[in-house]
């Protein structure tokens, strides 16, 4: 249709008296405009009106071609002899041939718009999130009527009207169209605002703003009662649908103002039945008002009737007047007819109805939504993926099936999603991560990128169009070019098979708008999932409108070449679609879930925080009610030895069963353990449950959560490897979770498992105290208990405060209880004793034998060339020697060669291993990405598996370690990939170490060698080539060429390969020095000689030099790593010594050396001359002048000189490091009290390297021969200074030393003395004074009667004296330490000194950090003395004497330590002095004997103080460490 102001739509809003004529005018230009673009679709009246415009054809051709009944398809087949035919001469005929022809090029020639053709919206719908783009062009035509069913449509461009007629012309041509589709018996839509020639593209979306949108239904239906008869009235109303407004988006798919107004019209065949609809010309109810107000009611003109009807693409009225003979027969014909229309209109009703009610989608989606288990609770589908499209807000209540299903990633095309659409929507129900697709490009590990985005823990919503981050969003067009890269990129990722379980994820397209062009970016996307799916299994499209699937059916026939009808859900809506899903969950997983909060009561546990918990699984009070799992399956994986699921204790507690087995510690860690620890005012408090491996420790502390869930907030921790930061973040939310202010909360129970070292855990409960710190969350009893389960190296273990251990020996309770079970389990399970293996283990109480002879058994038929044997054989050498391994489902599919396709009875990954599936078990692996794996059922099978691989079937561990590491279908793309080769990683490197023996390699490899001697070179060579960047791999290697093969040269090529790859790190760098440092020892041990040549001694030399730089680099290192992990802050590992004490051990191996040569021979004055030269006392001119032999060593001295600053130099730098070393092992202590092993044997070895340190440079047997005889006073005072050094007496930390090493009373006293020469000499420097004030305080704490102790008041003004002189910067922090220990005020003892104390406190906590500051991460300092309730010596108590009150060993005097149960031993509490004080910030003003005198502390566990008001009063014991005085046990 033409526009609008041209249209003879006009006669329908003239006044009465001029509309009879324009009425006949404007019927003859209406259907000459209502041409349709296509000549085809015209009428014989359209074919008469164009004629009659042509030029030089004269009239009467019309009407002969009229009369014939030529339409428009009968016009494109004319000749010009069919035209002759029919009585046209050959000149009009050929004018009329060629206008035709020229009409049709016309058209082929014409432009297309540059976008492609859309659908119209669905047919008679009004929720349907459709929106048109200005611009695109409708793929339909005007037309008449077809099927009846199938809707005509007319277009009106509704661009050129005022506002005042506007709403008239919009109710007339609503009229005229629906009349016609009423008589017409046919469907059909007219569409305002779009366009059509000459001024537009035939249907092109031009778009309206309408400002009220309620006046064009009110004003609408107010015409129908106007315009149609009064008999009719009623089912004009029924058949004419409310007016619908479908917005109009601007090209870049944004929202825009304008619309396109559409009604639909529905005759059905029960309303219309035989009826035929006449109109006026005019609304008679207006008219009627008119006349009335006219002082005559008599009309200029009366009203005419019309009777329309759809004749091709236009309505045309059958009465109007007409030139022609005859005009009513065509309307007569019509009329009779209506009987015959109306039965065709039932009949196409009923065929419709039929294809409607004959449809089973609702099925079909059960079965394709499921992969046709016909359960969501347990699908062959693990995971889902979600692909939509632009959302409305009516759709969203229809839409709740999404937040049930819990996609793992979501494409979102709608860039306004964000804003109002369906991301935030599902945002405020569940925990969405939110990204841009570029967040998917592989740029490091992929698990890592998986990890980051946390693919598998929260939905991950991507905008594929924009909307966020500033990212503007794309035209259809562009969209391809723009974004269409990184979109690509996000399917690879997710398709990849070890990121997404392959085959085991379900791609769902939810179309939320309809699609109808080509270049739509669903399309492309489609199309790549396709291609990376390798087909149409995995991808389900769901509408909610059979229009929306045959758009999109026809884009990907035509784009991809497939028909996805059958992978296709489109007649149900929304609302049915959801249903239908949402009975596909058990109740339980759909119901409500709860947690216990204070006064037994329970709180509504929302599925967004639940979801946003991503590190822990919280187990609430109603866990697994309303339940439908698989109890056979369930109990048998368990029973084989699969780990606990809740499901067993819940099913152990219903009716007709027994209830699950109590271990013996289970009622005492229930009724006493937990009781004690909730009494303690710390903050989070530990617990260990020790276990042996495979004698259900794990089982136990679940089954004590699970008894414990309505009494605390529950939870495991997921991932051992998770960031403690974000884990404790979320367990203080767990535990604030609907409390806010209130107190007192219900505190969390948190289990942690899996855990390899005691230091992670407490790095752990260091976080969650700093996070309920931070919360100011106040800790009178404890908030948050860590259970930590496990597993111990030794089958016996001693038990502590905080320790509970389970071993592998049942009492004879136990053993009964499982007797029971086992008469339970055999009622319902078929072959329990041979199949049950885990519970059957346990049952026979571990019995060896009963292991051997399954092992042995199953084994029997073991074939290593067999996939099933290979893949058992990795198993079971993974499981020894690493816990916790396992293998990935995906993995053991791909290798084994099992395909799972859904709906054909998917294998169960274990029945892939055959005659060995009874030693495998099922369980999930929660890392980086969370997926389904297998292991071995318990460690004992797998330990004796192991052997009877080895003895019986001759395949030693290093045929599995080649196995493992040269079979390259283990380590494609699968999940867990990164999980196999972190173990695999693991038992080739990581070493166990203990103060008896330093384990030089990791156990596999120990056992390897011991096995296969020489074969550990292979298994080491092909890890490299496994792991070929791996610097810690090629380390190993070094490590193994110099202390195994002694091959330097092979070793320094590995360690210059691992330094290569991490240049920064310490331990690297040090194991470079290593090489070169027993490449020395090694030469030197091998000289055979009695003295060292020249030639080799410069080449030993070089080396010691080379060492000596190499380990000054290490030490460089271990500084700028320590300093880097202050600031990251959640890096706790220790200061790397390994440098000092290897610079150390180079000493001592160029001391053996030098002591081979003729120089320095072993006889006493030799000896001594070499300590001095060492000591850069003498030089070697003088040592050579004084030579009686110089000629002959001269070649000696000539290389000596080379190596001066080595020489000179060499016992300055092992003081240094010794001094450095014993000052980092006495003043810093592990963070939690527990023994650091590799720390007590480095401890050792210096212990060693200084005895020959000592020898060498604490000796003067032959002094006198190098100084005058007549200086006995300076003889006597380097003497005692000797023997301080020997004793490590020169040094404060050495003399701290004493008070924990147990130093016989007569050598401390000895030492006193020594010290009094140096004393009575008058040559006492600031140091050794220093050292004198502790070694009195020392002693005193030794031995209170010895005489060598100064009187309390005179050390005091010793001390006053020292301090008023001036000291070096080195000297600052033992001077203010001894000070603030001293002076700390005491009742009857006033010293004017005491109110300078607040200033040598902050001075020594300056001092300290600067001094420390490189060393002191991953450490605390230790608290060397208490303050005590007596006077004098004896108010300061050492930590040995708390120790003497509590009796007990390192280990549980570290765990009464930590937990604060210490403090409440009444013999501490009688010691100890409790001081008051007031809350300050992040401190404590303690109050002292002295008025007014108060200084600051800083408390040890900061969370004592949460919760506390500023200036609350507080009482507390006093400890005083090198950081400064710290506050313990606060109040």
């Amino acid at each position: 249709m033409m526009d609008d102001q041209e249209k003879g739509s006009d006669l329908y809003v003239c006044e009465e008296g001029t509309s009879a004529v324009m009425a006949a005018q404007g019927e003859v230009k209406s259907q000459e405009e209502d041409l349709s673009p296509d000549i085809k679709d015209w009428s014989k009246h359209q074919v008469r009106e164009w004629v009659l415009k042509l030029n030089d054809v004269e009239d009467r051709v019309a009407e002969i071609l009229f009369q014939q009944d030529i339409n428009g398809r009968s016009l494109l087949l004319l000749e010009t002899t069919d035209l002759n035919h029919m009585g046209v001469t050959f000149g009009p005929a050929k004018l009329v041939i060629h206008a035709r022809d020229e009409a049709v090029k016309l058209k082929k020639e014409e432009p297309t718009s540059s976008t492609n053709p859309r659908k119209p919206y669905p047919f008679c719908r009004y929720h349907d999130t459709y929106r048109y783009v200005e611009g695109s062009i409708l793929d339909v035509i005007e037309s008449g009527a077809s099927d009846f069913i199938e809707p005509c449509h007319e277009y009106k461009g509704f661009t050129n009207t005022t506002d005042e007629t506007r709403m008239s012309k919009f109710t007339a041509e609503v009229i005229r169209f629906a009349a016609a589709c009423m008589n017409s018996r046919t469907n059909g839509t007219i569409h305002f605002g779009i366009g059509d020639k000459p001024n537009f593209v035939h249907g092109e979306v031009l778009g309206v703003v309408v400002k009220d949108k309620e006046s064009y239904a009110n004003d609408l239906k107010s015409a129908i009662d106007g315009y149609f008869e009064h008999k009719h009235k009623q089912a004009a109303q029924k058949c004419i649908r409310p007016p619908r407004f479908v917005g109009v988006l601007n090209k870049n798919t944004t929202s825009s103002d304008k619309c396109v107004i559409e009604v639909d019209i529905v005759p059905d065949s029960t309303i219309c039945q035989e009826n035929i609809y006449h109109t006026f010309s005019v609304d008679m109810k207006k008219a009627k008002k008119k006349a009335k107000g006219k002082e005559t009611a008599q009309t200029e003109t009366q009203p005419l009737k019309q009777f329309f009807v759809r004749d091709g693409g236009s309505s045309r009225d059958l009465l109007a007047p007409t030139t022609f003979a005859k005009p009513m027969v065509e309307y007569s014909q019509f009329v009779d007819s209506v009987a015959q229309l109306a039965q065709r209109r039932k009949q196409a009703e009923e065929k419709h109805l039929s294809v409607i009610k004959s449809s089973t989608q609702g099925s079909r989606l059960s079965q394709m939504i499921t992969g046709g288990t016909l359960c969501l609770d347990k699908s062959h589908f693990e995971r889902y993926v979600i692909v939509t499209n632009r959302s409305d807000a009516f759709q969203f209540d229809s839409l709740g099936f999404l937040v049930e299903l819990n996609p793992t990633a979501v494409l979102d095309f709608d860039p306004e999603s964000a804003k109002r659409g369906l991301q935030y929507h599902f945002e405020q129900q569940s925990a969405v991560s939110v990204h841009l697709p570029a967040k998917y490009k592989i740029t490091e590990a992929v698990e890592d990128i998986a990890n980051k985005l946390k693919l598998t823990r929260n939905t991950s919503w991507i905008f594929c169009n924009g909307g966020i981050e500033d990212e503007v969003p794309s035209d259809v067009d562009q969209w391809l070019m723009e974004k269409g890269a990184s979109v690509r990129d996000v399917i690879s990722f997710l398709c990849r098979k070890d990121v997404l379980p392959n085959k085991r994820f379900l791609v769902i397209f939810l179309f939320l708008s309809t699609v109808s062009e080509r270049m739509d970016p669903l399309v492309e996307t489609f199309s790549t999932f396709l291609q990376e799916l390798k087909g149409t299994e995995q991808i389900l499209c769901i509408f909610d409108n059979e229009n929306a699937f045959n758009s999109w059916r026809d884009l990907i026939n035509a784009r991809c070449g497939k028909d996805i009808s059958h992978r296709c859900i489109y007649e149900l809506n929304f609302a049915e679609v959801s249903g239908t899903i949402l009975s596909l969950f058990s109740k339980n997983r759909r119901s409500s879930r709860f947690l216990p909060c204070h006064g037994r009561g329970q709180v509504l546990f929302e599925k967004k925080v639940e979801r946003s918990l991503n590190t822990l699984e919280v187990l609430c009070v109603n866990q697994c009610e309303g339940g439908n799992e698989d109890k056979i399956s369930i109990e048998e994986n368990f029973y084989k030895g699969g780990k606990v699921s809740w499901w067993n204790f819940y099913f152990s507690e219903q009716p007709g069963s027994t209830p699950f087995i109590k271990r013996d510690k289970f009622d005492f860690i229930m009724n006493t353990v937990i009781p004690d620890l909730c009494t303690l005012r710390k903050a989070c408090v530990l617990f260990n449950l020790m276990h042996v491996a495979g004698c259900g420790g794990t089982t136990l502390a679940m089954h004590i959560l699970w008894a414990l869930r309505d009494r605390f907030r529950c939870a495991v921790l997921r991932d051992s490897s998770a960031d403690f930061s974000e884990v404790a973040d979320q367990v203080v939310k767990l535990l604030m979770y609907k409390y806010e202010e209130t107190v007192p909360r219900v505190p969390v129970l948190l289990m942690i498992d899996d855990f390899d070292d005691k230091e992670k855990v407490f790095d752990l409960q260091q976080f969650i105290e700093k996070e309920c710190e931070k919360k100011n969350i106040q800790s009178n009893s404890a908030q948050v208990v860590l259970l930590n389960c496990m597993m111990s190296e030794s089958p016996e273990h001693t038990e502590a405060e905080d320790t509970v251990f389970i071993g592998n020996n049942l009492s004879d309770k136990e053993q009964k209880l499982f007797e029971e079970k086992l008469v339970e389990i055999e009622k319902t399970h078929e072959n329990a004793q041979k199949t049950f293996y885990g519970f059957m283990i346990m049952k026979k109480n571990f019995l060896p034998e009963y292991v051997q002879g399954v092992a042995c058994k199953t084994l029997k038929s073991f074939n290593i060339h067999q996939k099933e044997g290979q893949l058992l054989a990795v198993l079971v050498l993974l499981h020894v020697y690493c816990k916790g391994a396992s293998l990935s489902v995906s993995l053991c599919e791909e290798f084994l060669g099992l395909q799972p396709k859904p709906f054909c009875g998917t294998i169960k990954v274990e029945e892939g291993f055959g005659k060995f599936s009874t030693l495998i078990a099922s369980c999930s692996v929660e890392g980086k990405v969370v997926f389904k794996a297998v292991k071995i059922i318990h460690s004992s099978i797998a330990r004796h598996c192991l052997q009877e691989l080895t003895t019986t079937h001759n395949v030693s561990k290093a045929d599995l370690a080649d196995l493992l590491l040269t079979t390259n279908n283990l380590y494609e793309s699968t999940q867990g990939k990164d999980k196999l080769l972190q173990d695999v990683h693991h038992i080739l490197v990581k070493r166990y170490h203990s103060v008896e023996e330093d384990s030089q390699f990791s156990p596999l490899i120990q056992h390897i060698t011991a096995e296969t001697p020489g074969l550990e070179e292979m298994v080491l060579k092909n890890a490299s080539k496994r792991f070929e960047k791996d610097a810690v791999v090629f380390q190993v290697l070094a490590r193994y060429y110099y202390l195994k093969k002694r091959d330097f040269s092979e070793a320094k090529f590995w360690a210059k390969r691992a330094r290569d790859l991490s240049k920064d790190n310490s331990y690297i760098a040090d194991t470079s020095a290593q090489v070169i440092k027993h490449e020395l020892k090694n030469a030197i041990a091998n000289y055979k000689e009695d003295l060292i040549g020249c030639d080799d001694l410069k080449m030993f030399l070089k080396m010691a030099q080379s060492a000596m730089d190499a380990f000054k680099e290490t030490q460089s290192l271990a500084k700028k790593e320590s300093l880097q992990r202050l600031q990251i802050k959640t890096d706790n590992c220790p200061f790397n010594t390994s440098g000092c004490l290897g610079e150390v051990q180079v000493g001592v191996l160029v001391i053996d050396m030098l002591a081979k040569t003729p120089i320095f021979s072993s006889d006493h004055v030799r000896h001594d001359i070499m300590s001095e030269v060492l000591s850069g006392k003498v030089k070697l001119e003088d040592v050579e002048k004084r030579d009686q032999r110089r000629g002959k060593h001269r070649p000696y001295y000539i290389i000596l000189r080379q190596f001066e600053d080595l020489l000179y130099n060499l016992k300055c730098e092992m003081k240094m490091n010794i001094d450095f070393l014993d000052n980092f092992f006495v003043n810093l202590g592990s963070r939690f009290g527990m023994k650091d092993s590799r720390e007590q044997v480095a401890q050792n070895e210096l212990f060693k390297c200084f005895g020959v340190y000592a020898k060498l440079f604490c000796k003067t047997d032959s002094a006198a021969l190098l100084k005058n005889r007549t200086m006995q006073a300076m003889l006597k005072l380097h003497q005692a200074r000797q023997y301080l050094e020997m004793q490590k007496a020169d040094t404060y930390f050495g003399i701290l030393s004493f008070l924990s090493n147990d130093i016989a009373t007569e050598k401390m006293e000895k030492i006193a003395r020594q010290y009094g020469c140096v004393w009575e000499s008058g040559h006492m420097t600031v140091k050794e004074r220093i050292n004198f004030l502790y070694l009195n305080v020392v002693l005193s704490r030794v031995k209170l009667a010895s005489p060598h102790i100064q009187p309390y008041q005179k050390l005091i003004h010793f001390l006053c004296q020292v301090l008023h002189e001036q000291y070096r910067l080195s000297d600052s922090l033992p001077l203010h330490f001894i000070a603030v220990l001293l002076l700390w005020p005491q009742p009857y003892l006033p010293n004017p000194e005491y109110r300078n104390l607040g200033r040598y406190i902050s001075q020594m906590r300056t001092s300290y950090h600067s001094e420390m500051k490189e060393v002191y991460n991953g450490k605390r300092p230790m608290i060397h003395f208490f303050l005590g309730k007596k006077q004098g010596y004896d108010r300061l108590v050492p930590l040995r004497a708390i120790k003497r009150c509590i009796m007990s060993n390192q280990e549980q005097f570290s765990s009464l330590w930590e937990n604060g149960k210490i403090w409440k031993e009444k013999k501490v509490e009688e010691l100890l002095c409790r001081v008051t004080g007031e809350v300050k910030d992040n401190f404590i003003l303690a109050d002292t004997c002295i008025p007014n005198l108060k200084f600051d502390v800083s408390p040890v566990f900061r969370s004592e103080l949460s919760g506390r008001a500023y200036g609350s009063k507080v009482s507390f014991f006093i400890g005083f460490s090198m950081k400064g005085p710290v506050a313990l046990d606060v109040k």
